[in-house]
């Protein structure tokens, strides 16, 4: 069944399609939901939570674009939302001074297996990862975060910043160890 006649039949509520939507896309949109809460339990409850809006607002998808890119943005927004309610997304960890990476530091990411960066990156203050994960790995601007989650333009940029300090500080402790 091609990615069309899937999405047609799960606008009919087809259940058999519905749960081959699930299947093929579970792991996936799991993954994306545990970038933004570290809890997997939590993190199953947002991808079924997900899935929900999917199905319902499946008639919504018009095609212009990835079908896996809309389904992103909804659980992105739903484990927002998530993390908007339990008010995760209005503190922050100070960190000592702001200072720029240098290029040493950059080998340092470049020498590291992903599930390494994986763990450091979950390690990071709520509001450090959402804006990180936002911005690096999702790839909205800084102007699309501030809008996302309610805040200004300046303080998704300092949150970017900051977690950048914060994950290398991890990672020069690793590295020390």
């Amino acid at each position: 069944m091609t990615e069309r006649q899937l999405i047609k039949r799960c606008c009919q509520h087809d259940r058999v399609a519905q749960q081959k939507l699930y299947e093929t896309y579970a792991p996936k949109m799991l993954g994306i939901c545990m970038r933004y809460v570290k809890d997997y339990h939590v993190a199953c409850d947002l991808m079924h939570d997900g899935f929900i809006t999917v199905y319902s607002k499946i008639g919504d998808f018009r095609s212009e674009g990835s079908f896996e890119g809309w389904m992103r943005r909804i659980f992105v927004n739903t484990a927002l939302g998530y993390l908007r309610k339990a008010n995760v997304l209005n503190g922050s960890v100070p960190v000592d001074g702001l200072v720029q990476l240098d290029n040493h530091d950059v080998t340092v990411f470049e020498r590291m297996e992903a599930a390494e960066l994986r763990r450091c990156i979950d390690r990071l203050p709520d509001g450090y990862r959402v804006v990180l994960n936002l911005f690096a790995i999702e790839g909205y601007s800084h102007k699309e975060i501030a809008e996302m989650l309610g805040i200004n333009e300046g303080t998704s940029r300092s949150q970017y910043a900051r977690a950048k300090i914060y994950l290398q500080k991890m990672l020069q402790k690793a590295e020390m160890m």
